[in-house]
């Protein structure tokens, strides 16, 4: 990526065009340490630690797994249930647990009990943007999981910090936002994806000032509101067909709904512009057809239930999935 070239003498500018607004606002988080990506949170924390071993779910985003291994962190895995609790787990000398909070579904006294238990604990809030940390544990937080940003997470440890990290710049991974914003998401899909895998040759860095300035005007509790009731919704019309058994959530990433040929009926909901992720396709090259994770992975469908919707929109997705699903009992 292009850097910016810095003002001679570093004397500030006057005049000349407008740039986009500067936001004033509160942002939720600031207190953390702000950096450039969720897996570069990771980075950050294996250098701060000093850390070499690892323990991880299978049922784990392959970029996670790809920051260990660039690292030389030995993992470890270990299986999680369809609760997505951790099954028969137990930690060597000097390892460490990666706790994947997965659609904010492990409660905070369970997160709070594992650091009790097993000390040497990250969690990945990836999926619980608006739970508070938790005093004594390393915490993760992704920005692009919830608002229209191109990067930047939130880094919250005890650690001591590490120095001399650069700013990381935005305006060159700002175009399929603008693109989405004004035209069909598919005009910009295989944009969007390649900003996803840039993260991947990305080194850590501190959040970009554009993504920052973004950040500080985001209207948090309404967002956190819109997330709640859609997802409300879609669990009061769907929880009698879902294999997961669910508790609610304020601010939730998705509403994870698991059903028989989950994948198959995630292609014809593309078929009526209703767009479901596959969240962790790595899971479904790694593990066994016949296990769990490769289940969890094939029939979890995570709806959609932003800010950018509103209860019609739920309506549709629930139409759509009662429509398509027949089979599920």
């Amino acid at each position: 990526m292009q850097r910016c070239k810095k003002a001679g003498g570093g004397m500030k500018e006057i005049g000349g065009y407008i740039e986009f607004e500067t936001y004033h606002g509160s942002m939720l988080h600031s207190d953390g340490i702000l950096l450039n990506c969720g897996r570069n949170c990771l980075a950050y924390l294996i250098c701060a630690r000093q850390i070499k071993k690892i323990r991880m779910p299978y049922f784990m985003c392959s970029s996670v797994i790809h920051v260990c291994r660039k690292y030389g962190v030995q993992i470890r895995f270990y299986h999680v249930g369809i609760d997505f609790r951790p099954q028969r787990m137990e930690l060597g000398d000097s390892e460490w647990l990666y706790l994947m909070n997965f659609y904010g579904q492990i409660s905070r006294e369970e997160l709070e009990e594992a650091g009790k238990k097993y000390k040497r604990v990250i969690v990945d809030f990836a999926h619980d943007y608006f739970q508070e940390p938790i005093a004594g544990l390393d915490t993760i937080y992704t920005c692009r999981k919830f608002f229209g940003v191109s990067d930047g997470a939130v880094l919250y440890t005890d650690a001591d910090p590490v120095i001399g990290l650069e700013t990381d710049e935005s305006h060159e991974r700002i175009h399929y936002l603008c693109g989405r914003f004004e035209c069909p998401a598919a005009e910009f899909y295989e944009e969007a994806s390649s900003n996803n895998e840039f993260f991947d040759r990305e080194p850590v860095r501190k959040m970009s000032r554009f993504t920052l300035n973004l950040l500080h005007g985001i209207d948090y509790e309404r967002i956190k509101g819109a997330r709640t009731q859609n997802f409300i919704f879609l669990h009061k019309q769907l929880k009698n067909m879902n294999q997961l058994k669910l508790h609610m959530i304020e601010g939730a990433y998705a509403y994870p709904l698991m059903l028989k040929n989950g994948m198959e009926i995630k292609k014809k909901m593309a078929a009526q512009k209703i767009y479901v992720p596959t969240l962790w396709p790595n899971v479904l090259e790694d593990m066994p057809d016949g296990s769990l994770e490769y289940r969890m992975a094939s029939d979890i469908l995570p709806l959609p239930c932003d800010q950018r919707y509103d209860q019609d929109d739920m309506g549709r997705i629930a139409a759509a999935i009662m429509n398509l699903a027949d089979d599920w009992r």
